[in-house]
């Protein structure tokens, strides 16, 4: 399922990405278990704020989720689309939204960690791996990172496991610090390993 907004890009500078995707549940808003309740979605701390960062410099963004709960029977297609106008009504339009509608055990190429999603996003965004960074709150977000060969940073919140942190070669402590790591414009937040 994908949903592409076109745009006009405007050039960036070399060392910045041209492209941020984003985990939607615990990064861009709170972790709502299988949510398809739009009144619901709350944005996370200074989620707002980078995205308007990143769109102000002409980076194009898109949101790659996993939402197991279709395949579960929680939500239907429509569920999910109604949460995502509601986070768009909230911080503003994406240029893509990629979801992954199979459970765990299905075998599927796009469920986190997998790359399917970040590829898919790839592909219909048009741009580069070493020109493109995923921000998440768990492990398998920045193992898809990994696994898809673009840049992964961490934000981890209270549900993060411990060792996940431990594991991510670049955290930060929120999505704008993140965000502004990837900009350069402020100090680097958190550990920073390399990608």
């Amino acid at each position: 399922m994908h949903r592409a907004r076109p745009g006009t890009r405007v050039a960036v500078p070399a060392a910045w990405p041209r492209a941020v995707l984003f985990d939607r549940d615990g990064t861009l808003i709170e972790d709502v278990p299988y949510n398809g309740a739009p009144e619901r979605v709350r944005p996370m701390p200074g989620a707002r704020q980078a995205l308007s960062a990143l769109r102000r410099h002409g980076i194009a963004l898109g949101v790659v989720s996993n939402q197991s709960g279709i395949a579960r029977g929680l939500l239907t297609p429509a569920d999910v689309d109604a949460v995502r106008r509601r986070v768009e009504e909230l911080l503003g339009p994406f240029d893509l939204w990629v979801v992954c509608p199979h459970g765990p055990d299905d075998g599927c190429g796009c469920r986190k960690p997998a790359p399917g999603l970040i590829h898919t996003a790839l592909a219909w965004l048009g741009v580069e791996l070493d020109r493109t960074a995923v921000i998440g709150d768990i492990g398998a977000d920045v193992d898809a990172a990994r696994a898809a060969g673009v840049r992964g940073i961490l934000v981890p919140n209270e549900k993060t496991d411990p060792r996940e942190v431990s594991a991510a070669a670049q955290t930060a402590p929120t999505v704008l610090a993140a965000v502004r790591a990837l900009l350069g414009i402020g100090p680097p937040s958190g550990r920073e390993a390399g990608r």
